[in-house]
């Protein structure tokens, strides 16, 4: 997505035509509710601002839901848009956005990842995988995933950068061997369950701190959603695909199924899910710091969050297949 700041009124919409004719009269108001475009999906947003410069409306938008986990590291989440970035919320606009929520993966009552999926690795970028996971998983190189979504191209300056330590980073390959060389897979439901996992760092950072706070414990919600949207279109292997349908029914949360092993997944694909939002230096620079302090959370308590071997016996057919994410 863009690089504007609150402060910066430079065009930062990645669909602008730039062909649409000046108006003297705003298309939105003040105040008014609508439906803005970050990244290839819509949120619900507000206007706060709106002023002609350059003969080109701009909006101050302050987005309501989805993003708002993140106004914990820092002031206010907001930015100038143009029109371009805007839509009326609307009960059509609406079916829009849940059309282009269901197509990234992330409407709780379909299951993603079944009708799109793209080509089965080889086994050649299957060695090429592993050692992109040896030695570039801290540093948010993209992987192949099966989800059908087209992604942005966005440079590596502007990803995240999220340090994994070692032995979490050994852990993955380990990971990776298992699932795709092995044929096993992680027996579910696990224990402890991924919010188990998050409910005891909250508890581990209240008796240290003092006291709880509440943007550990919003940041806490925010890696919950997003381990949940993300787990079936980008953090499960091929061969994983058919337990997941078996066992995340009924709109079960998969936080509520998957443990540590799938979690840890979630920090190699962070830098990616999060390159789509303006992130200004400070507040990436909390992100990155409270980031590691759970990853140095997880590393403290692997023998115990983590599965020391896989079960063998449940994986699904078509073995040999392909390696994916």
């Amino acid at each position: 997505m863009g690089n504007s700041s609150k402060d910066d009124s430079a065009s930062d919409g990645d669909t602008s035509s730039g062909d649409t004719p000046p108006s003297k009269s705003s298309l939105y108001s003040e105040g008014e509710k609508v439906l803005a475009y970050h990244g290839p999906r819509l949120y619900e947003a507000k206007v706060q601002k709106a002023e002609l410069r350059k003969k080109e409306w701009r909006y101050f938008v302050h987005y309501l839901k989805s993003l708002q986990w993140l106004r914990h590291l820092s002031n206010s989440w907001d930015e100038w848009v143009g029109v371009d970035r805007l839509m009326k919320h609307t009960e059509e606009n609406v079916l829009k956005q849940q059309a282009l929520d269901k197509k990234q993966g992330v409407d709780k009552n379909v299951k993603s990842g079944r009708s799109a999926q793209t080509k089965p690795k080889s086994s050649t970028d299957a060695k090429v995988e592993k050692e992109d996971l040896k030695n570039n998983v801290s540093k948010g190189k993209k992987r192949k995933s099966e989800s059908g979504v087209e992604k942005d191209n966005v440079s590596l300056e502007k990803l995240v950068k999220i340090q994994i330590p070692s032995t979490l980073r050994k852990q993955l390959v380990d990971d990776w061997e298992f699932v795709t060389q092995q044929d096993k897979l992680v027996k579910l439901p696990r224990s402890p369950t991924v919010d188990d996992i998050l409910t005891k760092y909250l508890e581990y950072r209240a008796k240290k701190d003092g006291m709880m706070t509440d943007s550990i414990g919003e940041i806490l919600k925010g890696i919950r959603c997003y381990f949940d949207k993300a787990l079936p279109v980008m953090l499960l292997y091929k061969k994983e695909r058919k337990q997941y349908h078996e066992a995340v029914v009924d709109n079960v949360s998969p936080s509520t199924v998957y443990g540590a092993e799938h979690l840890l997944r979630l920090f190699v694909k962070l830098p990616e899910l999060l390159a789509f939002v303006n992130i200004e230096e400070e507040t990436l620079t909390r992100l990155q710091q409270k980031v590691l302090d759970f990853l140095k959370f997880l590393q403290k308590n692997q023998s115990t969050f983590f599965l020391s071997a896989y079960d063998g016996s449940k994986v699904s057919e078509g073995k040999g297949k392909g390696k994916d994410d």
